[in-house]
């Protein structure tokens, strides 16, 4: 079939062009000796060159207007058919050699077109009573009329084209024909042409060169002109859908270019995730509104600099909330890219921002991706601020994108134990701020390994608030220890490894958290036997224990700390598959690293790692 219409687009090319060819030395004389013709015909040629060069834009759409036409069509009205068409061919000759990058066949189609228009035209204007030479204009109807015909010719011809090498619907076809700003385009471009013409027409005929010379000045003055009011257009329009703030575009903008996505149905697949900055009332109750607009200024330049190479459209939605839509990018290539935005604001020193309960720039975010059959922007944002709420349910400064509305439900009925539970991490801000974050993605990575998971609702209640509240026995080992850049000591490393019996003795306190014990005070025994406290093995160590060791393991190993050096997820994933059955259960192995590789992992870095781990 596609073959079948490019033989029919080229054999409608080979037509117009073999026939603008044979109307055009049809209608040559060869034998043009006189200079006075040739150097008027010259003067034509670089008037044509020259107004292709200085284009006239129309303004609000930023389409361009050549003003040759007039000049073709001035010659044709006083000088006949003949010394149009030769400055038609030199020029196109010169456009031919100066615009070599241009398919010839281009060319050709163009010069054709160009050639079938003024023959038409010039028996039209004949036919109506038109008489060439003649300026004074008694009945201004021939001119009208051929200048329709001019026209109507190039729509035809080039829509003609268009229809073959697209093959839109005739639905489209008509929709985009009878567009209001096409037909204001149009007119205006038929009146101008006309008007133009018959002023070229009156100039010539009194001085030809320097009427010529007249018109020249007057057209490119008009370019300068017209091309000035458009660029200061568009620096209107263009801070008009920007936020002053924060320098993204605005609530306006991002809903309107939302709704054009999803009517013209351009993209087969997109996503559209809300970010929120977590604690910024916070932030601005200990540091003033003023500095809080400097920080939401500031991450709208931090947003501003990591999209703009590409072609996402970052937005902000609303105060502290922030919306990003991603063409023609699945949910999970979204989520990989904000996880990164996420972790380098993270390290992004913002003066106040210690003041902060995580003590550093966060945000949460949810993500939804379009399905076929989604009604509206409305129920996409409805979606992606769902998945955001669970991201800030599950304690801020995470990503989750929409998978159904069961998971939200459920995360819902303990969204208050989680809040509480980061009362008691909130410490961690002031002794040890690798512990928080590093206790925060374990957190969220056991969050996602629980929806992947067979588990009940208690064993996901208990895996989550468990990996959350972990390590929170660390509290009680010496902050010169906790911190100490370098391999630890023997004597300190024992002391280090108490933290589990730490953190049971603390958890113990608080009655309603007996369930999570397991988890904090097992998290470090292995699968072999040769963990800590007390060596258990295999399936001695609790199920939701086994399964923390992996995500605690894995986070560990791939975040910096001051006493190892840090892996990269595919190193990880080596690492996990190595120590599978020695260190780590293996049922639970190639679940978490399928959850890495599709959550996580960037589009090019995934399946980079082999099954067998070699």
């Amino acid at each position: 079939m596609k073959t079948k219409q490019v033989k029919l687009e080229n054999f409608y090319i080979g037509c117009i062009s073999l026939l603008g060819l044979l109307l055009f030395f049809i209608h040559i004389n060869p034998e043009m000796g006189d200079l006075s013709n040739w150097v008027l015909i010259y003067t034509l040629v670089g008037a044509i060159l020259l107004l292709n060069h200085f284009n006239i834009i129309i303004p609000l759409s930023g389409n361009t207007l050549s003003m040759d036409s007039s000049v073709y069509l001035a010659g044709l009205f006083l000088f006949g058919l003949k010394i149009p068409l030769l400055a038609l061919g030199i020029s196109s000759l010169v456009f031919l050699l100066i615009r070599f990058k241009l398919a010839w066949w281009k060319h050709l189609f163009n010069f054709a077109n160009y050639s079938i228009m003024l023959v038409c035209t010039h028996y039209t204007f004949l036919l109506t009573g038109g008489k060439t030479g003649e300026t004074e204009f008694p009945n201004i109807m021939p001119y009208v009329l051929a200048l329709t015909v001019y026209f109507f010719l190039n729509v035809v011809i080039m829509w003609f084209y268009y229809y073959l090498a697209q093959k839109p619907s005739l639905k489209t076809m008509i929709r985009t024909a009878f567009q209001k700003q096409i037909l204001q385009e149009a007119f205006t471009s038929y009146l101008s042409t006309l008007v133009l013409s018959l002023v070229l027409t009156i100039l010539i005929s009194q001085q030809p060169i320097f009427g010529i010379f007249l018109y020249l000045c007057l057209s490119v003055m008009l370019s300068f002109t017209f091309r000035n009011f458009f660029n200061l257009y568009k620096e209107e329009e263009e801070k008009a859908k920007r936020d002053f703030l924060t320098g993204l575009y605005n609530h306006g903008f991002f809903k309107l270019q939302l709704e054009d996505m999803l009517g013209e149905n351009r993209y087969q697949s997109f996503s559209v995730a809300l970010l929120d900055l977590d604690d910024f009332k916070k932030f601005n109750d200990a540091n003033g509104h003023i500095q809080g607009d400097k920080l939401l200024a500031f991450f709208g330049g931090f947003m501003v600099e990591k999209t703009k190479k590409l072609p996402y459209i970052a937005a902000r939605y609303g105060g502290e909330e922030f919306g990003l839509i991603f063409p023609d990018v699945s949910k999970q290539e979204a989520f990989s890219f904000l996880n990164k935005i996420r972790k380098e604001v993270n390290d992004t020193y913002f003066p106040g921002i210690e003041h902060s309960p995580l003590g550093c720039i966060s945000f949460s975010a949810g993500i939804v991706e379009y399905e076929n059959g989604t009604y509206s922007s409305s129920e996409l944002l409805s979606k992606a601020d769902k998945a955001l709420y669970y991201a800030k349910a599950q304690g801020k400064n995470m990503i989750h994108y929409y998978k159904d509305d069961q998971v939200y439900h459920q995360d819902r009925e303990y969204a208050k134990e989680i809040e509480a539970l980061e009362q008691q991490l909130q410490i961690f801000l002031s002794k040890n701020v690798y512990t928080y974050q590093h206790s925060k993605r374990v957190f969220s990575y056991a969050a996602e390994m629980s929806d992947r998971l067979n588990l009940s609702s208690e064993e996901r209640r208990t895996l989550i608030l468990g990996a959350l509240i972990h390590d929170i026995g660390k509290l009680e080992i010496p902050r010169d220890i906790i911190n100490k850049k370098g391999k630890l000591d023997p004597h300190e490393w024992d002391l280090m490894k108490k933290h589990v019996i730490y953190g049971k003795e603390i958890i113990s306190s608080i009655k309603k958290y007996d369930e999570l014990l397991p988890l904090i005070e097992l998290h470090h025994e292995r699968y072999d036997g040769k963990g800590y406290p007390y060596g258990l093995k295999e399936t001695n160590i609790p199920k939701l224990a086994r399964i923390l060791c992996i995500i605690d393991s894995f986070d560990a190993m791939t975040t910096e700390r001051p006493y190892q050096k840090t892996k990269t997820f595919a190193e990880g994933i080596r690492e996990l598959r190595a120590c599978s059955g020695y260190q780590f259960d293996p049922a639970y192995v190639e679940p978490f690293i399928q959850m890495i590789e599709e959550n996580h992992m960037g589009q090019g870095d995934r399946h980079t790692v082999p099954p067998d781990g070699n």
